[in-house]
């Protein structure tokens, strides 16, 4: 059956949030809805809408007058994301070993494996990386799937969004996504291996040589915001 088409509030809330994450909306801008109806050819309710799903995710916040001021990432917010996400993702990861279906993660740890080599590359442009973060979002969604836990699932989806923002911000170099890459194949092979330690501890490892990478990358990060 064709998907339902998404309504005028749900595409200007996937517009808005899209241009936030990428930094085409930069943080400290001021969206007004006569302005942004304009711009994304729909009326100024979808856009009221839109912003007060912003404002949930915390993307967004009232800036006091007509208008609302997207959000920055602050020192603490960063240090308080992945306190949470080390627990998150590692426990999605640990139900994924329990739960999930073999083949696929063997699918991954090789998808990963096989990035290493264009991550190194001398030649290394923005469509690669950009396929790479597609090959982890992948990677991020059969999680979901495997752990089978709707709940957890909906709160590493509001916490992916925040760490999207961070990881632009902070941005990549080619020796960090290499790591990266050799770290995401070896979670895969654990999942794949049904060993739920190593899941778990693969998983810390990653997480811990992200925030690494950020505090060095991120000027200040790591101080009292």
């Amino acid at each position: 059956m064709p998907s339902k088409p998404l309504s005028a509030s749900a595409r200007a809330y996937e517009q808005l949030r899209s241009e936030i994450l990428d930094g085409s909306i930069a943080a400290g801008s001021t969206l007004y809805e006569v302005e942004q109806a304009s711009r994304l050819g729909v009326s100024r309710t979808p856009v009221r809408e839109a912003i007060g799903r912003l404002v949930a995710q915390g993307l967004v916040e009232p800036g006091g007058g007509r208008g609302s001021v997207v959000t920055d990432v602050s020192d603490q917010d960063v240090e308080s994301l992945f306190e949470m996400r080390a627990c998150l993702e590692a426990q999605a990861a640990q139900l994924a070993a329990l739960r999930g279906k073999r083949s696929v993660f063997v699918d991954f740890a090789e998808e990963f494996r096989s990035a290493v080599p264009v991550l190194r590359s001398p030649s290394l442009d923005k469509d690669a990386v950009r396929d790479y973060y597609g090959l982890i979002r992948r990677f991020d969604e059969a999680i979901n799937v495997a752990a089978a836990n709707p709940y957890l699932v909906d709160a590493m989806e509001g916490l992916r969004t925040h760490v999207a923002r961070v990881r632009r911000k902070a941005g990549s170099s080619p020796e960090r996504l290499t790591a990266s890459a050799l770290e995401h194949a070896l979670i895969a092979s654990a999942i794949a291996g049904g060993d739920t330690a190593l899941a778990l501890h693969a998983t810390h490892v990653h997480i811990h040589n992200s925030l690494e990478h950020f505090r060095q990358a991120f000027a200040g990060l790591g101080n009292p915001a």
